[in-house]
């Protein structure tokens, strides 16, 4: 019939779907795109300021449940039927899942088509974190979770928070290329295997520089270096470090210390975070360390 359709359950123009999210394209016309998408327990993510001021996102809730992070200095819970307006936004606004959460989406603006090739260029990527080691890549999405907070207290830009949450993911992807026997080697490691180990970043960075991601690999080559000049792989000082490589390495050491590990047992998050202040200013950025105790705090971590 002229002007008019139905589909059944499961028809959809077009669908990406990775671990973590699955997108369906339903309406696609020059002034309006509808779109649903499933995204998986435990997930970050974010809705970024658009471009163009007159453009609407409009975010209804099917099912699941989730945290928005900072409405107004608050965190507020979103369930089945609980919606979201953007228009005019001005800072990125940052969600988690409690559970998986399957959105219906409508925006007078076609975005289908960057999301659905930024979700693959990240995909493949992120792929090869999970290829050699399982932890890593549940460290991986810790250590975003923890610098993405620290950014939002920095009232980090958009553009800054975007990289810096990628970079986070995927700072460790480098790794895929160090043998497994020194990745889970039980005891010290000798000055060779250490020396293959602090190959990992510049490994990492070289990776993405071959995908969409390009402009994550500064901030993954640096993510082990150190104000005094003492990391590696370059031994960069102070100013030359990005910020958003100071950001995810007090992430990265905090998350490293409180797990568990094959020659240790994990520390407290006290104690682990003590070990990190104790340094801040010569190895980490006093700033970022000050204000990641007070995301610490606030989730319930440290008293």
């Amino acid at each position: 019939m002229r002007g008019f359709s139905i589909n059944k359950a499961g028809h959809s123009l077009e669908q990406v779907d990775y671990d973590s999210t699955k997108v369906n394209l339903l309406v696609n016309n020059p002034r309006m795109e509808i779109m649903d998408q499933l995204i998986k327990k435990d997930k970050m993510f974010y809705i970024y300021p658009s471009a163009h001021e007159e453009v609407l996102e409009f975010y209804y809730v099917l099912s699941g449940v989730f945290k928005c992070e900072d409405y107004d200095g608050e965190k507020v819970v979103l369930s089945s039927g609980d919606y979201i307006c953007s228009q005019g936004l001005e800072e990125p606004v940052h969600f988690k899942t409690l559970e998986d959460v399957k959105l219906l989406i409508f925006s007078n603006e076609e975005s289908f088509y960057h999301v659905s090739e930024k979700l693959a260029a990240l995909e493949e990527v992120s792929k090869l974190v999970e290829a050699k080691d399982r932890y890593t890549a549940k460290h991986s999405q810790r250590v975003a979770e923890y610098s993405v907070g620290i950014a939002r207290k920095m009232k980090m830009d958009t553009g800054h928070l975007k990289r810096l949450s990628r970079a986070a993911f995927l700072h460790d992807i480098g790794k895929v290329h160090v043998p497994e026997d020194i990745l889970n080697k039980p005891g010290k490691l000798t000055e060779k295997e250490y020396e293959i180990m602090k190959k990992h970043p510049a490994d990492g960075a070289a990776m993405v520089e071959q995908t969409y991601y390009k402009d994550l690999a500064p901030i993954i080559h640096q993510h082990h270096e150190r104000l005094d000049g003492s990391g590696y792989p370059d031994g960069l000082k102070g100013d030359e470090i990005l910020i958003e490589a100071k950001i995810i390495a007090v992430s990265d050491t905090f998350d490293a210390l409180t797990e568990d590990r094959i020659y240790r047992k994990a520390w407290t998050a006290e104690s682990a975070l003590k070990e990190i202040k104790a340094h801040k200013g010569d190895l980490y950025d006093e700033t970022v360390v000050e204000l990641f105790e007070e995301v610490l705090r606030e989730e319930g971590k440290i008293d």
